[in-house]
């Protein structure tokens, strides 16, 4: 039973701080079909404080206007309780007050969520299907928004891309009064980092693409630049394309992959040659990130292929400069040595440097605008690109699988409970997708990790 269809629809309040109890009978009756959900004892439409609502991911993220103008009820559930079941639909985004709740999202794995826990600050659901059945281990309180929560969350976020040049780096303390920091900081607001360019022969190959040339166009540009042109070949002849025979010349490898794949891949081989510094400290951070990146981008691949809606190439190269940001930070490092500070603080100030520096490098590399979201969207948990999956869906889901067996994986959302998980394999929710994918894909993931390594 999916009682909390069109919750607030019918729910809606006759005054602000409006009650509803249940009778006894209907709270007994409430609890013992296992099949249904359970109805909530209480149902309150008095709004939270604000306080209390800014604990939340995303409701933090927007401004008091926005939250105010989102329907909220507050629902108070029994022990035992069934909130939502697996698969559902729903157009309400839940999140837990008071109480814990145990979440299973197939039959063999469940895990405790408990107020008050940075996990309980994220939603219990995305808002669309639900990806678990949520079961209260005690009285529980908890908080339904309407799932326009999304669509806002999505406008303000595209806002954001679009007011790139405009963005300010918002560092926290002590980050905020570090001196390098501060360059970094006033450089990027003026406009004066040192941006890294492409390749002579990715920035020719982009141009042409837009002119709709031919394969013989294309290989004419390609083989300019031997190294990249010998890559291409081995990419031609990997695992990824299944040859039944060896490539040798550039016309037969454009040809086996198609224009758009080898736009896509020539871009990611000539990005490798970003990730480079000459302070020995420095480079060892810089081949961190490619390591890093290239991980990503394989998982990228991967996940395309498996939802088999998105261009895995496309995907692969979004992979590749989700971090991309980084690297004028780490040169701007090499030109001040006698500022920049230790490791830790650069790696403390990725989060907050990641996304307004990697747009601003690939607008002026004058990527696409999807390409050029990407630094932005790609820790955005989230956010809700619309009913199909995007390139920025698979970027999300690939940047989560990424964290898997991490210490940073204790803050993240589950992977059940983000929008863009919600849009896989048609919208039917898989409870074993992100645990096999990487075990089915490991040859995959390597080949597409030889690719630009």
């Amino acid at each position: 039973m999916n009682w909390f269809s069109n919750l607030f629809a019918k729910s809606a309040p006759k005054s602000a701080g409006e009650r509803q109890t249940l009778p006894d009978d209907a709270k007994d009756a409430a609890n013992l079909d296992p099949t249904q959900n359970s109805r909530p004892l209480t149902v309150s439409h008095e709004r939270q404080p604000l306080d209390v609502l800014k604990q939340f991911a995303p409701l933090r993220g927007l401004d008091e206007e926005a939250i105010a103008s989102l329907p909220e009820t507050t629902l108070r559930f029994g022990n035992e309780a069934r909130i939502f079941s697996l698969g559902e639909t729903s157009d309400t985004v839940f999140y837990l007050l008071e109480g814990q709740i145990n979440m299973q999202p197939d039959a063999d794995q469940s895990y405790r969520i408990e107020a008050g826990t940075s996990r309980a600050h994220l939603p219990l659901n995305c808002g669309k299907i639900c990806g678990a059945t949520a079961t209260t281990l005690s009285e529980a309180t908890i908080l339904a928004i309407s799932v326009e929560l999304n669509r806002l969350w999505a406008q303000k976020s595209q806002e954001d891309i679009c007011c790139v040049e405009l963005v300010d780096i918002e560092l926290p303390e002590p980050l905020n009064d570090n001196r390098f920091f501060a360059s970094f900081a006033k450089a990027y607001r003026e406009n004066k980092l040192q941006l890294p360019s492409l390749p002579n022969v990715a920035l020719k190959l982009k141009e042409a693409m837009q002119q709709d040339i031919g394969i013989n166009e294309a290989v004419e540009i390609i083989q300019i630049d031997p190294p990249i042109l010998t890559k291409l070949i081995q990419v031609a002849n990997s695992p990824l394309y299944a040859p039944t025979s060896p490539i040798t010349n550039c016309h037969d490898a454009v040809t086996r992959l198609g224009l758009q794949a080898t736009r896509s891949l020539v871009m990611g081989i000539s990005l490798k040659q970003l990730f480079n510094c000459q302070d020995p400290h420095l480079l060892r951070a810089m081949q961190k990130l490619w390591k890093n990146s290239l991980y990503l981008s394989s998982l990228s691949f991967v996940l395309a292929e498996e939802t088999g809606k998105i261009n895995p190439e496309d995907a692969l190269l979004a992979g590749l400069i989700s971090d991309i940001g980084i690297i004028p930070l780490l040169r701007f490092a090499e030109q001040y040595p006698e500022q920049y500070p230790d490791f830790g603080e650069l790696e403390n100030s990725i989060p907050y440097l990641r996304a307004p520096v990697g747009a601003l490098m690939l607008h002026t590399l004058d990527f696409s605008e999807e390409l050029s979201a990407i630094p932005h969207q790609s820790e955005n948990w989230m956010y809700d690109s619309g009913e199909q999956i995007t390139l920025a869906d698979i970027v999300i889901l690939a940047k989560l699988h990424s964290y898997f067996g991490k210490e940073k994986a204790k803050e993240l959302p589950y992977i059940n409970s983000i929008p863009a998980y919600a849009k896989l394999q048609d919208g039917k929710l898989n409870p074993d997708f992100s645990l096999t994918i990487l075990r089915k894909a490991q040859q995959r993931i390597n080949a597409a990790m030889s690719i630009l390594t």
